[in-house]
């Protein structure tokens, strides 16, 4: 095919966004030339529709009907099956809707994306119909994932199984609350931010972000290619052990990856055996400005409870903790801005897997629809934009220049404690508000959550959120972050924990 070619109003715009100042003749001069390197373009694209590439697999799909979708959890429904006989043979997945399926409809919480439909499978989708899984449908998730509650999505709140009147948490909101709810039995979400722990903390269940590269990112739409993570939401330790046994390891395809990279049985690491290991309760994660008391002393029993199977457990100090969150901050701002929205998802730059449509469909897409992008998009747009304009990234490449300072001060704290522990959230679910996800004055309550959690993904280290029991009827969560690639004893710890409180309570069924 032939690729459109610039209009001279198109040349004017492009010169004075670089500040040039052409004169008339300079203007026909240089377009001549960019229309001929477009031909290079051309070229490209005749050699990419060459290219022998799978059918896209006709597969079937629901949209759910919202009378039975009570939640408002599911985007689309599914069962989608490979005959494989595995260590998930018969259990029922959810995928958050930010990862390619087949064939499936994918929307990310957003008007910008909505409509697409992959043409491959994500890594971690084909990793798991080969250990036997069915694919039960795509859990919604937050607009473009970007908050920490479950307003923002373009197909409308998702409601918290415990209590219906409450948010789920987010981003990878539609995943947790399908869990909690026994929907399904397992689930898929990411996290760049908290957008796994914080879920699973607010709806009682257990949410694992790997090490940074662990699991491939391959499909799945990117923010920020330093803090990208997909990870397993589950109801018990032991099956997220088994699916990220499933879903370690490289793929070849994804520019997060830097061999080596171990793979083993994270299940068979469930050994028991924790005697001897050494827990660090983390003071800085304590006593944050908007913490609820009553759930802070809860986590800090928790965690006194592993002297009750011969771990010592002890306070420690990390006081880069309380400065991390700004680090994250900007990286996901500028990161995000310059690569998921100025740059279509993926960017540019580097080795591995691109989606060539999904880029073309979103560029598209969100221009036309940008009025409807949830609050927190716009300001992470606008905020971005200005700090790579204005400020031309020099803020983005401080935060990058401070994050090994930050990881070498976990690092530190980690040579001395086999695992750290502090609260996932400061405090439980909070009633959903009313308003539009539009409204500028919603933007803390979607942001307001991950001052534990964002920390971990700008440093890579391997956290959970176990449950650690009710406050006022509402789930808190216990968060243990580990070693870096020793997801291994951060599974054995949370798992010994679970096996200490006699497993975790479900969450009650709402009324029909």
């Amino acid at each position: 095919m032939t690729v459109s070619r610039p209009s001279p109003a198109d040349l004017d715009a492009a010169a004075k966004h670089f500040g040039f100042c052409l004169d008339a003749d300079e203007q026909r001069g240089y377009l001549a030339a960019v229309t001929e390197t477009l031909k290079s373009y051309d070229v490209v694209d005749q050699l990419y529709d060459r290219l022998d590439r799978p059918q896209v697999p006709e597969r079937e799909y629901q949209f759910p009907d919202p009378a039975e979708n009570r939640l408002g959890a599911w985007y689309v429904t599914t069962r989608i099956t490979s005959g494989a006989n595995g260590p998930l043979s018969g259990r029922q997945v959810a995928i958050k809707d930010n990862i390619a399926v087949a064939g499936i409809p994918m929307m990310n919480g957003s008007r910008a994306v909505e409509g697409f439909v992959p043409g491959l499978d994500a890594t971690v989708v084909e990793r798991l119909l080969c250990a036997g899984a069915t694919v039960a449908g795509k859990s919604v998730c937050e607009d473009l994932c970007c908050s920490g509650s479950s307003f923002t999505s373009a197909s409308g709140p998702v409601r918290n199984p415990w209590d219906t009147d409450r948010e789920a948490g987010g981003s990878s909101s539609g995943s947790a609350a399908l869990v909690a709810a026994g929907e399904a039995d397992l689930a898929i979400g990411g996290d760049q931010g908290g957008s796994i722990r914080i879920p699973a903390a607010l709806c009682g269940i257990v949410g694992h972000k790997p090490t940074h590269g662990l699991v491939p990112y391959t499909g799945a739409f990117p923010i920020e290619r330093t803090i990208d993570h997909l990870g397993p939401m589950t109801r018990t330790v032991a099956d997220a052990a088994l699916m990220l046994t499933v879903l370690a390891g490289v793929d070849g395809q994804d520019p997060r990856q830097w061999p080596p990279i171990p793979t083993l049985d994270y299940h068979e690491a469930l050994t028991g055996d924790v005697a001897g290991l050494r827990v660090g309760i983390l003071a800085e994660g304590f006593g944050w400005p908007n913490s609820l008391p009553d759930s802070d002393d809860l986590v800090r029993s928790a965690a006194q409870r592993f002297t009750e199977i011969g771990c010592t457990v002890n306070e420690v100090n990390v006081p880069w903790h309380r400065s991390a969150l700004h680090l994250l901050t900007v990286i996901l701002t500028d990161g995000g801005t310059y690569q998921m929205l100025d740059g279509n998802g993926y960017g540019l730059g580097v080795p591995g897997f691109y989606d060539p449509e999904l880029m073309a469909r979103f560029a598209t897409q969100r221009a036309a629809k940008s009025d409807e992008f949830s609050s927190t998009v716009k300001v992470t747009a606008l905020c971005g934009h200005y700090g790579l304009r204005t400020l031309g990234g020099a803020t983005y490449a401080k935060a990058r220049e401070l994050v090994p300072q930050v990881r070498a001060a976990y690092d530190a704290a980690l040579a001395q404690y086999d695992v750290l522990v502090m609260p996932t959230v400061p405090g439980v679910a909070k009633v959903l508000p009313e308003g539009s996800p539009r409204d500028v004055a919603l933007i803390d309550r979607a942001l307001g959550k991950a001052s534990n959690t964002g920390p971990m993904d700008i440093t890579g280290h391997p956290a959970i959120s176990v449950p650690a029991g009710l406050v006022d009827g509402l789930p808190v969560g216990m968060m243990l972050v580990g070693k870096h690639f020793d997801d291994a004893t951060v599974l054995k710890l949370a798992d010994a924990f679970e096996s200490l409180r006699g497993g975790f309570p479900a969450a009650p069924r709402f009324e029909s």
